[in-house]
């Protein structure tokens, strides 16, 4: 079994398309495919279910990929190491993100992190499904690390590190009733239609839990993928949200933003490492720097 034959492994279940995998393997499809069958003679059982028009992951395939990316994982720290004795940073990182972080410059911090090494690729994928999804994502080796937003303990297997702790508002159209209150009780929004993200998304489930505590079930009206947008539909009476402050437009005279009242509610950001993995040094170059530069501008 060599290295290589475990890097196409992967890219092929990543893509399941042996066609897209060459490409992104920058190799011939009639190469990648004989590597494929090389492994699986080798592991005495088939990898891949294929037909003229699909592929998928047979049983022994899921089994493998797993250990096939820790595996992977662990040949790159070790050229990291001997590159760290060279001089410099090498590899590629890939970070999931969710589609606003809101309190966390992302670009300038990808920025700096590009000027002060070069030689390391940093691939950006945002979150589909929320960070429910980047969770799983980081679990299984598909990302080194992910910017999520996980209400309560960390899933078992995740290292969470808290970058930043926002208040969360209720914003309401301002010739609503509730707008003369100066707070709003999780009672009071009984019968209320909310904007939200969908579920999965890290404030989804934190005002979800949030008003079942209050037993209290609301009716979602509209989906959101950016929790900024929440306040536009709000604007237009289509509804009420409950968001971060970074969230809420400033001074819109169309839009009166609330405090919640009783127990505070506060929206987390955090960055996620797998528990069972060791950091490889550009890795660790990059949360080193995650962790100043959340400091500086007075996310923590």
């Amino acid at each position: 079994m060599e290295l290589r034959h475990l890097e196409y492994f992967v890219t092929v279940a990543e893509e399941l398309n042996f066609t897209r995998a060459a490409h992104r393997l920058h190799v011939a499809q009639s190469g990648l495919s004989a590597a494929i069958r090389s492994l699986e003679r080798d592991l005495g059982l088939p990898l891949f279910e294929r037909t003229s028009k699909h592929v998928s992951l047979t049983d022994a395939g899921c089994a493998l990929l797993p250990e096939a990316r820790s595996t992977l994982a662990a040949a790159q720290a070790a050229r990291d190491a001997v590159n760290q004795v060279r001089g410099g940073l090498r590899g590629t990182l890939t970070i999931g993100t969710m589609v606003s972080l809101g309190v966390l410059d992302l670009p300038a911090l990808i920025g700096q992190f590009h000027s002060d090494h070069p030689e390391v690729v940093v691939r950006l994928q945002g979150a589909t499904r929320g960070s429910a999804d980047l969770a799983r994502s980081v679990l299984d080796g598909t990302l080194d690390a992910a910017f999520l937003s996980l209400p309560g303990a960390p899933p078992a297997g995740l290292v969470c590190k808290t970058l930043a702790s926002v208040p969360m508002v209720v914003v309401l159209p301002a010739d609503h009733p509730l707008a003369r209150q100066d707070g709003v009780a999780p009672a009071d929004l009984a019968d209320e239609p909310f904007i939200d993200s969908p579920v999965g998304y890290g404030n989804r489930t934190l005002v979800d839990q949030y008003l079942a505590g209050a037993h209290l079930h609301r009716h979602v009206r509209m989906e959101v993928h950016d929790v900024r947008a929440a306040a536009d539909f709000v604007r237009h009476g289509l509804g009420i949200a409950i968001v971060p402050t970074y969230a809420v437009p400033v001074d819109d005279l169309r839009l009166k933003v609330l405090p919640l009242s009783g127990h505070p509610l506060h929206w987390e950001l955090a960055i996620a490492t797998p528990a069972q993995r060791r950091p490889s040094a550009v890795l660790r170059a990059l949360l080193q720097m995650i962790d100043v530069h959340a400091r500086e501008t007075g996310s923590q």
